[in-house]
């Protein structure tokens, strides 16, 4: 059920069965407050959404509002997936990484990371970080972290996070325009673009690499990108994501070309949705054509052909397509022995 996109299967066999650490990495954008740019949660909070998701993933239930984040067309978070996993098999432990929350999750027992990072600004604006010091903060929290578990799976939730992302590439001098994924089945091409164009135009040809990111870019894609680095292959990590989470990987290429450096990857894999592999608005596969380093990359063939579920079936359409580590947890659960069939049952289970 685990697909190779590049590189080896060896890399996912060599999982099979074992434990991994849920790390949640947790942010908010102002990009996200612009009307129509994105529809991960619900309208008028969508902020809430990197909140709500860590609050189902480790207890089940939401604390900061009456009901689980969904979309405008009520397709339901993709941390349905994920807690549906974790029920059934469970992760280690769950971790979160508030890179810049407006609103704290209401968890308790559970491990939460807190950096002293803000929410950054809308990239129409310029999204106003300090690039280096987030980028060092990831750095020093890989080369410190302690897993207790055998793998990290890393995983994100940051509504416009593929807007920063799209701007990010760009911005670093990839030729990715029409390469990144959205939450909608039709994209919001124009706002997107429009948004995109007022962040590039904040960019000069003198702009630093550095310089550049604190502009167009967001704390997640940051921090991560600091974290691989920073863990540097001694633990493997799972990036749980799609073109989010591939734009942290050019992050990361960029760096290594500023620095003349080179970093061994043997350790490290990304996995996403078969709707993210299969988008045709999309290409991650062209996004990870760009790496100067090889990846092994993977995608879950998994839908919910298996349900009648109207909100499910709206994944099958095209909507939501990732997030929350959804391609990862999906993996980690086939890896440990899970059938399809008892996933969707699990997920229509926690929709009733």
């Amino acid at each position: 059920m685990v697909k190779t996109i590049k590189g080896t299967s060896d890399f996912m066999e060599s999982l099979r069965g074992k434990n991994a650490t849920f790390l949640l990495a947790l942010s908010n954008t102002k990009t996200a407050d612009i009307a129509g740019i994105t529809q991960a949660g619900i309208a008028g909070k969508i902020y809430l959404t990197p909140t709500l998701d860590a609050e189902f993933i480790c207890s089940g239930s939401v604390r900061s509002l009456a009901e689980v984040a969904s979309t405008p067309k009520g397709v339901p978070t993709p941390a349905l997936i994920t807690r549906a996993v974790h029920l059934k098999s469970p992760y280690g432990r769950i971790e979160l990484l508030n890179l810049g929350l407006e609103v704290e999750p209401k968890i308790d027992y559970f491990k939460l990371h807190n950096f002293g990072i803000n929410p950054s600004n809308t990239i129409a604006l310029g999204a106003d970080i300090d690039a280096q010091s987030i980028f060092e903060k990831g750095l020093e929290f890989g080369q410190n972290y302690a897993c207790k578990d055998e793998y990290i799976i890393l995983a994100e939730s940051v509504p416009s996070g593929t807007t920063t992302a799209t701007a990010t590439a760009l911005g670093l001098g990839y030729k990715a325009e029409e390469y990144f994924s959205s939450s909608f089945k039709e994209s919001p091409t124009s706002i997107k673009e429009e948004v995109i164009k007022l962040a590039l135009a904040r960019l000069t040809k003198e702009s630093e690499l550095f310089e550049i990111l604190g502009k167009v870019s967001d704390n997640m894609l940051l921090f991560n990108a600091g974290f691989i680095l920073g863990i540097n292959n001694r633990i493997p990590i799972v990036l749980a994501g799609g073109t989010q989470m591939a734009c942290v990987l050019l992050i990361v290429n960029s760096i290594l070309k500023a620095m003349g450096g080179t970093m061994e990857t043997s350790n490290l894999g990304l996995c996403t949705t078969k709707w993210v592999y299969e988008d045709r608005s999309s290409d991650i596969t062209a996004l990870l054509d760009m790496l100067d380093f090889p990846l092994n990359s993977f995608y879950v063939d998994f839908d919910f052909s298996l349900s009648k579920h109207p909100a499910l079936k709206l994944y099958d359409d095209g909507e939501a397509k990732e997030g929350v580590g959804a391609g990862g947890a999906l993996a980690y659960g086939f890896l440990h022995g899970l059938s399809k069939e008892e996933i969707t049952k699990e997920i229509e289970r926690l929709l009733k």
